[in-house]
């Protein structure tokens, strides 16, 4: 198949890579024009800009936030400034009411717009393990599914309106966040009181913290491998802004949201913008003078 693949960076570059692996043609595009580098050495053609990937038959983009997909779809040299039907899958970790902008102005053209945000760290999209989420009209998502498989373990599909895959991506994040400070506070207190994080850890994901979470992260948090960043920190704080968003539309408190961003934003005050975002450990760390 004949894809464009807009956005190369941790996430999108080892995406692309699977995909030509697998023997598709891809057209390739990044803002910064030398991450498109490694793929065109891959066997990936070079597209001049955004609408230059339209002409494929299918196109990929994930981006880093709000702005900068809606450049892509919107502007001068966007997707939808050519009014060739195109069936764009947004993998994008941006807000539900700008996938809905989108998917209207993509059916309004006669294309169609999937939602498919993942779940997974740059070593799993790398070794094409991501979850997907997907979601769209059942004819786009049976187009998509075979790409979904070669790039994925597992694709979940969550109905036809594509924002609802950004909703849940939203809260998979906020709840991921949520883990990793319920895991520095315990450690922190673990450490504090006499026992090793590490006796902490295996104890509880050998019982009743079995996810492959609690492993990823506790073994971050222990080793304090917060740099180079697997998900920036100003990434993390962007989607907590988003929920904050979808929050407040919805009328729904959400007091726990308040101290990660408060966190997020120590972390990046304290260690800089390109730390990950479970460097939030240190914070609570410090605020418990556990150093």
């Amino acid at each position: 198949m004949k894809i464009g693949f807009i956005g190369l960076g941790q996430m999108g570059a080892p995406i692309a890579l699977n995909l030509i692996q697998a023997g598709h043609e891809l057209k390739v595009w990044n803002r910064s024009s030398e991450k498109t580098i490694p793929l065109i050495a891959a066997g990936a053609q070079a597209a001049k800009d955004p609408q230059d990937c339209a002409s494929q038959d299918i196109v990929f983009s994930i981006l880093s936030d709000d702005q900068a997909a809606e450049n892509i779809a919107f502007g001068p040299s966007g997707l939808l400034k050519n009014h060739h039907p195109t069936l764009h899958v947004t993998m994008s970790t941006i807000s539900p009411a700008l996938v809905d902008c989108m998917a209207a102005a993509h059916r309004s053209q006669g294309g169609d717009l999937v939602s498919a945000p993942v779940f997974g760290r740059p070593l799993a999209a790398q070794a094409a393990k991501l979850f997907i989420i997907a979601a769209g009209t059942e004819k786009s998502l049976d187009l998509c599914e075979p790409l979904f498989n070669i790039i994925g373990q597992r694709t979940i599909r969550v109905g036809a309106a594509p924002q609802a895959a950004n909703l849940i991506k939203l809260c998979g994040n906020f709840m991921i966040m949520s883990a990793v400070e319920s895991l520095a506070e315990a450690m922190t207190l673990a450490k504090k009181s006499g026992v090793d994080k590490k006796t902490l850890l295996h104890a509880l994901t050998s019982t009743i913290f079995t996810a492959p979470l609690y492993e990823t992260y506790g073994q971050i948090l222990i080793e304090q491998k917060f740099k180079p960043a697997g998900f920036a920190a100003p990434l993390g704080l962007k989607d907590m802004k988003l929920v904050s968003q979808v929050a407040e539309t919805s009328r729904t408190p959400m007091p726990f949201l308040g101290i990660l961003r408060d966190h997020i934003l120590s972390a990046i005050a304290q260690e800089g913008e390109d730390v990950d975002w479970s460097a939030i450990a240190q914070v609570v760390e410090k605020d418990a003078a556990a150093h």
